[in-house]
């Protein structure tokens, strides 16, 4: 095949293309949620987040406290350096210099652990939101529903954002007795969300 016939095989192609491209386009229905938003406000992430702060402040406490003995025995130590043998006091420097390495240790592993319990604590919820959000895409008629910070999503109008309908229909859905019921149809909507 021909460069030329290869052309106008791709421009007729192309030219039937257009119109279905177009016709599809007036279809699509776009929005966005602010994830990280829908997290830190709904009745389930506060909870969540309250529960993994004290468990983050109990540990910071223990550090501190650890923290706290090792700095006074390092003054200990500092105050009758001159009285002890060279052997002794290098002893007792590298005594605490073990301390310090292993308290350092505590809190990575302490780190480490609130990062799953994060990710534990999190993903039903995660789950919770996804649903909510799938069913306001099929009950509305949206195509693509993105997440804002993650999606690369630089700008949008407010009318897209399903954030707060997001939050109110996962609240009433949290409140009701069935966990993982669909959405209902007549579940409050966001006085901002985008019309019909």
């Amino acid at each position: 095949m021909s460069l030329r016939s290869t052309l106008a095989a791709v421009a007729a192609a192309l030219t039937l293309a257009l119109p279905i491209a177009a016709s599809a386009q007036q279809n699509l229905k776009l929005g966005y949620v602010d994830y990280q938003k829908v997290l830190l406000e709904v009745e389930d992430g506060k909870a969540a987040k309250s529960r993994l702060q004290k468990w983050l402040d109990d540990r910071q406490k223990e550090i501190d406290k650890e923290q706290e003995a090792l700095r006074k025995e390092k003054e200990l130590l500092d105050k009758q350096a001159s009285a002890m043998s060279e052997e002794t006091r290098m002893q007792k420097a590298s005594e605490l210099q073990k301390k310090v390495i292993d308290l350092t240790q505590k809190w990575d592993r302490y780190r480490a652990e609130a990062a799953n319990r994060e990710r534990q604590e999190m993903e039903p919820i995660i789950g919770k939101i996804d649903q909510v959000i799938e069913g306001i895409a099929k009950r509305e008629g949206y195509t693509f529903v993105f997440e804002k910070r993650d999606s690369g999503l630089v700008y949008a109008q407010n009318q897209y954002d399903l954030t707060s309908e997001v939050m109110l229909n996962y609240n009433s859905l949290s409140k009701g007795s069935a966990k993982d019921a669909p959405v209902a149809k007549d579940a409050p909507v966001a006085k901002d969300a985008p019309k019909k």
